[in-house]
């Protein structure tokens, strides 16, 4: 037997090794093409909103669960609200891409966004109004009836950065020509503005700055509360805490988030859901809302 024909036999058997003793030899067409199967959830990157802590983590999951979901829906992924204590970790969330959206405070807003790091995609408009107000409360039982009353008053500040919470009280101490340190007798921070409306009903603080914003809905939610707590001191307006985005956001997601914010009023789910937020819609929004709070950040030099 020649050469070439027992390279012939050998190669033949190992065809027929391969395909197996009795094997029907095996063909594709690739001209049937068929769509690939839909990814595992797992697979599927989740929408990841931020919450900033405006109120207690409690407060937040109940109120922004059902947006979430929503949000989640239009989009076809899983949608995930992410909380941090403190309105700069949240910020840090934003500036590291490691979520796609985020309700924030305006100080933080102007501090991210003069940093680069966030943009605006909505604000929210209650009552046809895009403001809101830093409300300086007491117990209903108490004397004070002015800020300048409230020197030895022990005082609850929300957060470290929030504009309402501290930005706006140590503006007013500042033009007093005080410091929260020499004024009052003693001050903490409570991490969210319902945990500081409660420490004054509740006589934990004899006085505290609060989102005037919170403040009305804490009441419309327990009446009782305004029998409980006062406000002795109101601020100018001020732009509404925004809705915002990572800067290097892709930009399809950017504008599918934009259309669903400001279409959701339309929506025969919307109503619900924005009553749940107490909000009447969302609206384009502009930066230059904010350069009032700006001068406060940059006067007093918090979270700047």
């Amino acid at each position: 037997m020649g050469r070439l024909t027992v390279a012939v036999v050998l190669l033949m058997a190992l065809l027929a090794a391969c395909a197996g003793v009795g094997s029907p030899t095996q063909f594709v067409d690739l001209s049937l093409r068929q769509p690939l199967p839909d990814a595992a959830e797992a697979e599927v990157r989740p929408l990841r909103i931020a919450v900033a802590a405006v109120l207690s983590p409690e407060g937040n999951i109940e109120n922004y669960a059902d947006l979430a979901a929503y949000l989640g829906d239009r989009l076809g992924r899983p949608a995930e609200l992410v909380q941090r204590r403190t309105y700069a970790e949240v910020n840090d969330l934003i500036a590291n891409g490691e979520v796609d959206m985020a309700f924030v405070c305006t100080s933080a807003y102007v501090a991210g966004h003069d940093r680069s790091e966030m943009e605006l995609l909505a604000v929210p408009e209650i009552s046809g109004e895009t403001v809101y107000f830093s409300s300086i409360i007491v117990a209903d039982d108490s004397e004070a009836a002015t800020f300048s009353d409230l020197r030895d008053a022990v005082f609850a500040f929300t957060d470290p950065i929030s504009h309402t919470g501290r930005v706006y009280p140590s503006f007013l101490l500042q033009e007093l020509g005080e410091t929260p340190e020499g004024f009052f007798s003693a001050t903490f921070f409570t991490y969210s503005h319902d945990r500081a409306i409660e420490a004054v009903a509740d006589g934990i603080a004899d006085a505290a700055a609060v989102d005037s914003l919170v403040l009305d809905n804490a009441i419309a939610r327990d009446p009782a509360l305004a029998d409980r707590v006062k406000v002795i001191h109101q601020s100018p307006a001020f732009g509404i805490p925004p809705v915002v985005v990572p800067v290097d956001l892709p930009v399809e997601l950017r504008l599918e988030l934009e259309e669903l914010l400001l279409s959701l009023h339309d929506d025969p789910a919307g109503p619900a859901i924005l009553a749940q937020l107490g909000i009447g819609r969302f609206i384009h929004g502009e930066d230059s809302a904010y350069d009032g709070v700006r001068e406060m950040v940059e006067a007093t030099g918090i979270g700047r």
